[in-house]
This record gives structure tokens, sequence and C-alpha cells, in this order.
């Protein structure tokens, strides 16, 4: 992405006006937009995926077994990022953003997914959760003080889950002490980053309308107690942290005191899709690098991925992962339109995970024996979808999620 083609992206909107028809009875005054695929993007986000694409296999494909292997992302990958104006894509140029769509990110996402879905998390986070709580919840103080750091140069973390709080995410143990002027933090939390924003209880008696978000940057105390092993996304940094009398200043609060349980929820339905974008990512990807060495290798006098069996698991992989696109892109684009989108969200969410498990879980499969080893990469695809069931909600959170759309909807109770 030569001079950093995603600062200069600023989406344009398109429209077609229908011509008025005595048979419709539209006044001649009349303009609606010309219904497009879901397949149609500005032409900022088609150079965005096609510069993202060109990085991702330029700049991150000769590093990713070294950091799986290494559990440790390369500094010149995320040196990169900020380079590209990959991590502040929605923030205003005001900012030192690129200043670009919602569905910019999602791309962006995807596209590092195909690659190395290690990247794609950091990116995706940085941008659908903290670069957004900060951009719709922030006083002008915070975002004068924040944004610029968090495009430049500066990793931001989303400090939500805590070891002993997953799906229950708002049964959380870290409490928030006001002192004088500055709130004194104690718990842990799980993630790595410079700049934190950290969800904490202020008053346990109220539930989690004591929940509270604060922001805080590492070198304010905050101590890595324990770095994660993982199955995958391995050199993507989950450590544990622990808030030993962290004091954090009043103005550091974010969205309002006891308003971090809004914060969370609302940014999480956004985080969903970008969690949606990064297993797409993950699939195609995974199939990308199967599918040809099926059409390259024989047995029993013809190419393996021309036997019908196993043409046709080609084929209903094939189906799913453009399945997959359209949720994710639509979820994407009712988000920028302003839409409610958590039901399409949870339903990206929830498919596109699926997707990733079983097509990588094939993709292993369709290269036989040198799909099993490490030196293909295809594997590691299958080690990284495993965590697209787990995190930003569960498979089944999603699941319930839907339930309650539908029950909404057809109920009469």
């Amino acid at each position: 992405m030569q001079g950093s083609l995603a600062r200069r992206i600023i989406t344009r909107t398109r429209c077609t006006s229908l011509q008025p028809s005595r048979a419709r009875l539209l006044s001649s005054s009349a303009r609606v937009a010309a219904p497009t695929s879901l397949h149609t993007f500005t032409e900022e986000e088609q150079m965005l995926r096609e510069a993202v694409r060109r990085f991702a296999k330029e700049e991150v494909e000769p590093k990713v077994r070294e950091m799986d292997e290494n559990e440790m992302m390369d500094p010149s990958v995320i040196t990169g990022l900020f380079d590209q104006g990959l991590m502040g894509i929605e923030t205003s140029s005001e900012y030192g953003g690129s200043e670009a769509s919602f569905t910019s990110a999602i791309i962006a996402i995807e596209e590092l997914a195909r690659i190395d879905p290690s990247v794609s998390v950091l990116c995706d986070v940085h941008n659908t959760l903290v670069n957004t709580i900060f951009r719709k919840y922030g006083t002008e103080e915070q975002r004068n003080r924040f944004l610029p750091l968090l495009s430049q140069n500066k990793v931001g973390s989303f400090c939500l889950s805590e070891p002993a709080s997953g799906s229950d995410a708002f049964a959380l143990q870290t409490r928030a002490v006001k002192d004088g002027s500055d709130w004194v933090i104690n718990g842990s939390k799980i993630y790595e980053a410079e700049i934190f924003l950290i969800f904490a209880n202020v008053d346990p008696s109220k539930g989690y309308k004591g929940i509270t978000c604060f922001a805080a940057t590492k070198d304010m105390g905050i101590q890595i107690a324990k770095k994660e092993q993982k199955l995958g996304i391995r050199a993507s940094s989950t450590c544990t942290l622990n808030f030993d009398d962290l004091r954090v200043p009043e103005e550091n609060i974010i969205g309002g005191l006891g308003k971090g349980y809004k914060v969370a929820i609302e940014i999480l339905n956004e985080g969903r899709i970008g969690i949606a974008a990064q297993m797409l990512g993950l699939a195609q990807g995974a199939f990308d690098k199967a599918v040809p060495y099926t059409y390259e290798r024989k047995q029993f006098g013809q190419p393996v991925g021309t036997f019908q069996g196993m043409a046709h698991q080609i084929a209903e992989a094939a189906i799913q992962i453009e399945a997959a696109r359209l949720l994710t892109y639509n979820a994407a684009r009712l988000k920028e339109e302003g839409h409610v989108f958590t039901k399409e969200a949870a339903m990206a969410k929830y498919y596109a995970s699926v997707v990733a498990q079983k097509v990588s879980g094939s993709a292993i499969e369709w290269a036989g024996g040198v799909g099993f080893t490490r030196e293909t990469g295809i594997e590691k695809y299958w080690r990284d979808s495993k965590i697209g069931a787990i995190y930003e909600g569960t498979s089944n959170i999603q699941l319930n999620t839907i339930a309650k759309f539908v029950q909404k909807e057809y109920s009469t109770t």
C-alpha cells in the first residue's frame, strides 16, 4: 500500500435516480437509490482491498510461520499496520486516521485473515472496539489525547474478560474505588497492549449498573503477570494483566460513571462483525491454500480434486464461504446505514465461525498427509479457527441472541 493509501480513503456515496413513470404514479422529483448487490463497493473500498491484500502477501506472509512458532508478533508487522493507515481506518484525519467506512475496516480484517488471523485480530480489536469507543463515547479531550496515538503507534486493548468471567462478562471482579480525584483499580484482565480500556465495577451493590470504563496506559503501572500459551492465533499476545492499586484519574472515565455496561454491549455488536470478517478471511485463506493442491496431486490417474466425492466437498465449502461473506457484508452495511443490526451481527459471527472451522478442517483432509504438517500452513488455519466460537460472545450466546429476536418476531405471548 504505497504512500499509505488507506489514509486517503474517504468513501463517497453514489446513487442513481429512478425516472418517473405514469404506471408507478411517481412524482417527477422522485429519486431513490438503485439497489445493488452486497459485492458492490466504492472505488476507495476496492482500492483498500487490493492494497491490504498486497501488504498481507508481501509483508505478512513471509513471517507467518516464524511468528506462530515464536508466539510473538514481528514488530515490523505492527509498524507496517500503522504506516499503512490500518490502525485508524474509521478515525477522522483530524486525529491522524484514514477516515474510511466501517465496511473498509471489515474488508481489511478479512484480507489480513486470509494470510494470518493473528494479525487480523490485532487490527480488528484495535479498530472496531478500542478506536470506536473513543470516537463514540470519549470526550473531546479524550479523543484529542488518545486517538492520534492509536492511529500512529500505540496498540489498544479492550479489557472486559477476566480469568473467572467469560460469557457472563458482567460478573467481573475488577473493582474501582474513588480516592480523591483518582480511581484506584484492583483486579486482573486478559490481553496486552499499550493503551487499555478497563472495565471495573465502582459499586458492586448496583450490579452491572456499577460497571465503568476507564482508559489507562501501560506506564501507569499495569503489570503483565503471565503470557498464555494458546492453541491458535499464537502471534497475538494474550496475557494476564494485574492491577494492584492502579491509579487512574477521574478524567479517564469513558462514557460516564456506571455506563460501562452500555458501552460494552453496544460496541461488542460491532466487534462481532469484525470477528465474522476474521473467520471469513480465515476460511477463504485455507480454501485458497488447499484447493489448488487437489488439482495438482494425482491418484488413480487423475487429480484428487476431480473425484466427485471431493469435488462436491469443495463446492459445498465454496457455497458456505460465500454465504458467510454475504452475512458479514450485510451486517456491516446495516451498521453503516444506521439500522438495527444486533441479530445480523450475531448471525454473521456465528455462521462465519462455524464455516471457518469446517472449511479449515476439510482443507487439511483435502491436502492429505502434507496438510497435517506445519510446512504447508494449512493446519494453522484450523488451529486459529477454534477461537471464533469463543471470543466476543460464544456460539451459544450468538444463538441465544438470534433466538430472542425470532421469538420477539413470532411469539404472540
